[in-house]
This record gives structure tokens, sequence and C-alpha cells, in this order.
């Protein structure tokens, strides 16, 4: 633990001598709006929020309606904004808007400066690493999640009334080699489509985020020689067009997030965010308050509250019939969200302070590892030694009441004292993975794409002897 805190308090005190939010001069402005590191701490925020809306799933479920009944006084925390520490949807969604985003940049600058070539080259090799890159670490998780399992690690989380752990908790396999088979089972069904690792739920969204990079590669190498509008228009017709196929395949809006991220890549290299430097004071905080706005509608019961019942109306006549109003909404709150910071130099230079930067680097080992930590060292402090008690709970599936013993949740005080600690071990974890299990993934990766793009190092022959 006391690792832990000394890690974390060496980024605290970098992080506050880093501090500075100044007014920017022109050139500041100018190298604000030109860099793209806030994307980083966008993304780590996004991350700090998918684990806040999984604790919101295992302690405190009610959050997650407008209200506890229809017209009902709503709590605090089932307010918009407030209740987007729930609102997973929304952050995962910036995760494959930030995906089309980042992977756009580069093509699209090459692009524009007339270099297809390198552009098209950059792609392949880019398609290449992104596959590998989702794939190991992935897999290293899946398989630390799993052997925690076999050893019985999970059992605690499994009897507990935390819904989301006892939802997510595998049991242990019968024996060693059934063991193995259900971790290759597993390890299929993360890139399996609709599929979902048992053993690390949040995985579920690996297979998208592929599919979310492929199609950005994709669409790219289709419109790298068009004129920057033509590529727009061809883009915003795909972005419209997406919609028809989540409806079709129940995909989370990956096609409208993708595409959205697309767009703002291109409209970050044009003249427009300069343009509107000016008006960014209002224009930003505006449509930065629309966005979070949008990203509050419930996932559940929009019904019960007339703010969330005014979004399901306005969806039904602006576009009727469109699938998954739980998603849709949340989508374009955080396509919403980028737009403001993409005009705005101030935002992306938030978003660049030096502590999002470190959380943006180990955003992804924190949305790996998450739930690990949740299922079994949250899981032991908060009901290890306590005993089960006979709850009622609901069966959808059969629509009715069952009994069944859970141990009970603490008292909210243990909350306040356990979350912080906990938070600071899983944060210490997330870093040492990012700073010494991350780099093999980079050196494997590197190894395989030397070896298959024919770059491996060949022995230099020995000199012939002519006689």
């Amino acid at each position: 633990m006391a690792a832990s805190i000394s890690i974390l308090g060496a980024y605290a005190t970098r992080a506050g001598k880093a501090f500075h939010l100044a007014e920017p001069n022109d050139v500041a402005r100018k190298d604000a709006l030109q860099d793209s590191s806030w994307a980083d701490g966008l993304r780590g925020i996004a991350a700090v929020f998918v684990v806040s809306s999984h604790m919101v799933l295992a302690f405190c479920r009610h959050l997650l309606l407008p209200s506890s009944s229809e017209n009902g006084p709503p709590l605090l925390f089932q307010r918009p904004f407030f209740r987007l520490i729930s609102q997973g949807g929304a952050w995962v969604a910036l995760f494959f808007i930030l995906s089309g985003y980042v992977n756009a940049l580069k093509p699209i600058k090459l692009s524009r400066a007339g270099n297809v070539d390198t552009a098209l080259s950059n792609l392949a090799v880019s398609s290449f690493r992104r596959s590998f890159r989702l794939f190991l670490p992935g897999l290293a998780a899946t398989v630390i999640s799993w052997f925690l399992c076999q050893l019985g690690a999970y059992e605690t989380a499994s009897m507990s009334d935390a819904y989301w752990l006892y939802e997510t908790t595998p049991a242990p396999s019968a024996s060693w080699g059934t063991a193995v088979e259900d971790l290759l089972g597993a390890i299929r069904l993360t890139w399996k489509f609709r599929g979902e690792n048992p053993y690390d739920q949040p995985q579920w969204c690996m297979f998208w985020l592929l599919l979310a990079s492929m199609m950005v590669f994709m669409t790219l190498v289709a419109t790298v020689n068009l004129r920057p509008g033509y590529r727009v228009l061809t883009i915003s017709m795909l972005y419209f067009l997406s919609w028809d196929w989540t409806r079709l395949i129940g995909d989370p809006f990956i096609g409208m997030n993708v595409y959205a991220g697309i767009l703002l890549a291109e409209l970050s290299h044009s003249t427009y965010p300069a343009i509107l430097t000016p008006y960014t004071q209002v224009l930003s905080p505006l449509l930065c308050l629309l966005g979070f706005y949008l990203s509050s509608f419930p996932s559940a019961y929009p019904e019960n509250a007339a703010w969330s019942r005014s979004l399901v109306v306005l969806a039904d006549r602006l576009v009727p019939g469109i699938p998954q109003l739980e998603r849709f909404w949340p989508s374009l709150g955080a396509q919403i969200v980028t737009l403001s910071i993409i005009f705005s130099p101030h935002l992306r230079r938030i978003l660049s302070h030096p502590t999002l930067l470190w959380l943006g680097k180990v955003s992804f080992p924190l949305y790996l590892l998450h739930g690990t930590f949740m299922r079994s060292l949250l899981a032991w402090v908060l009901y290890g030694g306590r005993a089960t008690v006979e709850t009622e709970e609901w069966n959808d599936s059969i629509q009715e009441h069952y009994k069944v013993n859970r141990i009970p949740a603490p008292r909210p005080l243990v909350f306040l004292f356990v979350i912080p600690l906990w938070a600071i071990v899983v944060f210490s974890a997330t870093h040492l993975w990012a700073v010494k299990v991350e780099p093999w993934f980079g050196v494997i990766t590197k190894k395989c794409e030397d070896i298959m793009f024919g770059r491996e190092e060949r022995p230099v022959p020995l000199p012939v002897r002519i006689d």
C-alpha cells in the first residue's frame, strides 16, 4: 500500500507543478489547436467513468433510473449531468469516437499534403498493429482473471448482494482440464460477434473496438485519394447509413461514432477551428452542456422523468424508428462533447494536463483490470468474513421473485473508506501494467510485424571463395 501511495503521490506532485491555466496568447492558441494529446486525457476520463458506472451497477443500481417512480422526485445522481457517473454507454461511445479520430489524423494529414502513397502504407501498418495491440492485452487480462477464478478468488463476489459482481462472476471449472477448455472458449467468445468473455465482462466491446478500427482503415483506404470536401461528403453519407446497420445487426452505434471521429479529424485539419476561436468561449461551453445533457439519457425507464420523456418524443419526431435510444442519445452527446473540444483551445489545454495524460496512458489497463480487482480485492474487503442472509430477487426470464442467500452490503461509511484505498491499489497496478507489461506487447507486435512484413534480419551469407 505504501508503494501504491508513493506512486500516485509522485504523479500528484508533478501534476501540481505543471498545472497552469493562464490566458493563452495567439501562439499558445495555435499550438493548442494543433495538439492532439487532449484525446489521451479525454480517454482517461472516459475510462474512470466506465469504472464508476460499474460501481453504480454493483452497489446502487437505482441510480440508473431517471427517477425511482414515474414523475417522482429524483435523487441528486439521477438528474441530468450528475447521472453521468452511471452512464457507461456514453463513455464507451467516446472510445469509439476517439478511435476514429486518432486513427484518421495522420492519414488525413498526409492525404491533404498529397502524400497518398505514404498514407496508404501507414494505414496498412496501423491496421496490423492495432489488431495485436487489442488482442494481446485482452488475452493477458483474460488469463489472469481465469486463473484467479480457478483458485476461488471470486467466491466472495459471487455470494455478495452486489448485482454487477455476482452477475459477472463465473464459477470455477470442475477440473484443470476443463478449465483450459473454458479458457480457450472465453478467448474465442471475446472476438465472436455478440460474444461475451465470462472471465472479464468489460471485454464485450473488444470485438467492436477491433471492428471500429478496421472500419476506419477501410474507409480511409477508399477515400484517401478524394479531395477533402468529397471525402467529408462520402463519410457523412456513411454516418447516416450506419444507423440502418445498427438497426439490422444491433451494434452499439459503432459506425455512427467511428465516422463522427473521422469527420472530427478532418475538421481539426481544416481552418474552421482557428476561424471560430474568438467565439469558442461561448460556443464550446454551450456545446459541452448540450452534449452532456444528451449523454445523460437513461438506459432504463426514460418515461419516469419529464426531461428523458421529452428526448423520447424528440427522437420519434426527428429520427422515427431509430433503435436503441439508450445508446443513440449518449452517442450523439459524446460526439457533441468532442466537437466542443475540437473548437476550444482552452479545453484542449485542460485535457492535455499531465495528470489527465497519465490517466490516458493507463486507461486501457484500467478498463481491462478493474473488473478483476472488483470481483477479488474489493469483494474480499467489503464482504469477506460476513454471513449470508436470505433475500428476495427478481428473475426477468420467468417474471417472478425468488429467494437466495446473499452477503449483505456493509454500511455506507465502510464504502467511503474502502473505495479510495481500493482505487489507489488499482491505479498503481494499472500504472505498473502500462510501464512493465505494455512494452512487451509492443515488442511482440514489432517482432510479428517484421516477420510477416518480411523485415526480419537475415543472416549474412559467408563469402564464396574464388580460386
